[in-house]
């Protein structure tokens, strides 16, 4: 199965992004909403009264195996001075919507005045997405009390699967079994390697050795003990062919900068993306090994364009290196106060703007600075 191939049931709602086909188009400009007077028409399904058919844009040219770009395409940065109010914004989990991840035990809690402002800013017509490396299972449970739409879209696996709240799915991308085979041997030596498959049931995540991950991301294998499944030799995980679409490893900051100059300096460099989270007050770090073209900041240009929103109206807020791309494509990147010393040296260069800490409910700062240019907007229009 190709790395980019699509597994049915798919909705295909618009733009596709360079490297996938782009036969369908969204709506021109002069059709769509002002961005200060309705929301935007994310109203994807039947049941939360569908503003485009699941049909639309639907060709038989879009269910096949788009080609593979000769090179992962990497987001431009953005450097336009001026921004109109925010459509859709993308926003991180871990380290950002919740508490930080160093006390694990309030690290699944997002806070009041977060969830308040995610409310508000859907009521006032924002598209408010989630971007996080966690798996669909790992993160739904943590929005469920809520209260956000049911259509909410959810980036999950750094971009490998894109649903909404409710489960349904728009777009899921697979790392070759091959490409995931090869990278067990190559990654072993350095930590804990985990592969992630979106299916029902167990196995979701497959692994050899449960020890040696318990003892550096205990309160993961915890959570997602269900839907575990020990396989020894890892490389037995995909005898019956199935893609997995993500991998991870991880181990001590050290030996994760190890592993990734292992894997660039390998054959398999260009069969897969290799992006980094770290958790240095921990000693942790997780890289994630994605398909080709894979990535938040790929996910979110899909989204946007699905939605008909344009880059300079769109914000991410995020802390994490796996986050950067995204910060990238955003017109409106916005780094939180608790990200490593390096990312926010970076945004100051790239023109992103800082939230306060998690702690103090950057996101919530970031999205009521976001309504109040709506307001003015409104304000100005009437």
């Amino acid at each position: 199965m190709s790395p980019r191939q699509h597994n049915p049931p798919m909705i295909h709602l618009g733009l596709r992004r360079p490297g996938r086909l782009a036969n369908a188009q969204a709506a021109p400009l002069n059709q769509r909403p002002a961005a200060s007077r309705a929301p935007i028409p994310h109203h994807l399904f039947p049941n939360h009264r569908m503003a485009l058919t699941t049909h639309s844009f639907h060709t038989p040219q879009l269910t096949g195996s788009p080609t593979r770009p000769a090179s992962p395409r990497q987001p431009a940065r953005y450097t336009r001075p001026m921004h109109p109010p925010v459509r859709l914004v993308a926003i991180d989990m871990d380290g950002t919507l919740l508490p930080n991840p160093i006390h694990p035990s309030v690290a699944t809690v997002v806070t009041r005045r977060n969830a308040n402002a995610l409310r508000a800013a859907q009521a006032a017509g924002i598209t408010v997405a989630i971007a996080t490396g966690r798996r669909m299972a790992y993160t739904v449970p943590l929005l469920e009390s809520l209260g956000l739409r049911a259509d909410t879209p959810l980036i999950t696996s750094n971009g490998a699967v894109i649903r909404t709240l409710d489960g349904q799915l728009i777009d899921r991308f697979h790392l070759e079994a091959r490409v995931a085979r090869a990278l067990c041997g190559l990654l072993r030596p350095y930590g804990a390697v985990v592969f992630t498959f979106d299916r029902p049931g167990r196995p979701e995540l497959v692994l050899e050795d449960l020890e040696q991950a318990h003892g550096r991301i205990a309160l993961w294998v915890e959570t997602n003990r269900k839907a575990i499944e020990v396989i020894k030799p890892l490389e037995r995980a995909f005898d019956d062919g199935a893609d997995p679409i993500q991998g991870m490893v991880t181990g001590y900051v050290s030996k994760m900068k190890e592993a990734e100059r292992a894997l660039k300096a390998s054959e398999w460099s260009s069969s897969c993306e290799c992006v980094r989270t770290e958790y240095p007050a921990r000693d942790v770090c997780i890289l994630d090994l994605l398909p080709i073209g894979v990535s938040k900041g790929c996910a979110l240009q899909d989204l946007a364009g699905r939605l008909g929103v344009s880059r300079s109206e769109t914000m991410a807020i995020g802390d994490n290196w796996n986050d950067v791309d995204m910060l990238e494509w955003a017109g409106q990147g916005v780094v939180m106060g608790n990200a490593a010393l390096e990312l926010r040296a970076m945004a100051k260069t790239r023109g992103w703007k800082q939230a306060p800490p998690n702690d103090d409910d950057g996101v919530a700062v970031a999205l009521e600075t976001a309504m109040k240019k709506h307001a003015v907007n409104d304000l100005a229009g009437d």
